[in-house]
């Protein structure tokens, strides 16, 4: 059992303690940090944290082999190579950082003190992610030539927050918040982007925002890729990858289409997984020496390369090489 702090306990940090506090016989949290936390106080003793807003306590706290960050990306890269030198491994939500630079100095700090680094992409624990990696991976669809993603989320309109409005904290429109997490899906089947270019339509600058964006996306192993996302709309998630024998669709977290030339779509209806669970579960089997993060520190830092030229793009309305100075 790893004993983990969790610092922020906002909306999506207590979604996160309460998959796991008391359910999971892998990891549990036995500290928190905010910075306000009176306004935590109840939810903290109702799961037994101890809690302080006072990040030198996590650092201090030698019960702790395990912190997640759930805060907001721009205090990440900090508070990582902190914890990697304290020797404690670290799971943070995305994106990890804002630029691939940053990126790699998180990377080397827990590569230089021998602690696992973690990415929250608890997307990628959805069933029917699973699954479409597990039928890419195997050919089935032969060379992949395109894949097509969208998430839409209203939870910026349901959950406002100032952070998520603040252009340092959350550029690139809806992609910090959900975005992101499409990018991730592509890096994992089809590797680093080598291109990026973006469209943003505003109706409105919020708060809450009402826009639309559309990424495109080359590849550096020669596929391509359309990114999209409106941010009012409700949730809907799909990400589909076409081959040269055929392509498999995921929508929403249990379902995957498979189309192959000369046959019937095959649709598989694949039973829900606890995704952040699953995550955390995983981090944890990390920590332990069990098995690596499923998500390598090469597709972290690619993700993030692709994010940081994706938000170059729409701030000059131009293409951009990915991890061009």
């Amino acid at each position: 059992m790893i004993n983990a702090a969790i610092v922020g306990l906002g909306r999506w940090g207590r979604n996160m303690v309460d998959a796991v506090q008391g359910k999971s016989a892998k990891l549990r949290f036995v500290r928190g940090m905010v910075r306000h936390p009176e306004a935590a106080r109840d939810f903290a003793m109702q799961h037994g944290i101890d809690l302080s807003g006072n990040f030198d306590d996590v650092l201090a706290d030698k019960r702790v082999q395990a912190v997640v960050l759930a805060t907001p990306p721009s205090s990440h890269l900090e508070h990582i190579v902190a914890l990697a030198g304290a020797g404690k491994a670290v799971l943070a939500e995305k994106p990890l950082t804002f630029t691939r630079a940053e990126a790699e100095r998180a990377v080397a700090a827990c590569r230089k003190a021998g602690v696992a680094l973690g990415v929250g992409h608890d997307k990628r624990f959805m069933a029917s992610m699973r699954e479409l990696r597990r039928v890419v991976a195997g050919g089935t669809l032969g060379d992949i030539l395109h894949l097509e993603g969208h998430l839409s989320n209203e939870n910026s309109r349901t959950f406002s927050t100032p952070w998520r409005e603040s252009a340092r904290e959350s550029p690139g429109a809806s992609l910090t918040g959900t975005g992101v997490h499409i990018i991730d899906a592509f890096v994992n089947i089809a590797g680093p982007a080598k291109r990026v270019q973006t469209q943003l339509v505003t109706r409105k600058p919020g708060p809450p925002a009402v826009d639309a964006l559309s990424v495109l996306i080359e590849f550096e192993r020669g596929a391509g890729g359309v990114v999209g996302g409106v941010r009012p709309t409700p949730y809907f998630w799909r990400v589909h990858a076409f081959g040269t024998q055929g392509s498999a669709e995921a929508t929403g977290p249990t379902e995957l289409v498979i189309r192959m030339s000369g046959a019937e779509p095959q649709r598989l209806s694949l039973e829900k997984v606890d995704t952040l669970r699953a995550e955390l579960e995983a981090f944890a089997d990390a920590v332990e020496g069990r098995a690596p993060y499923p998500i390598s520190a090469d597709e972290i830092v690619a993700t993030v390369a692709a994010f940081e030229a994706a938000v170059e793009s729409i701030a000059t309305r131009a293409p951009v090489e990915v991890g061009a100075d």
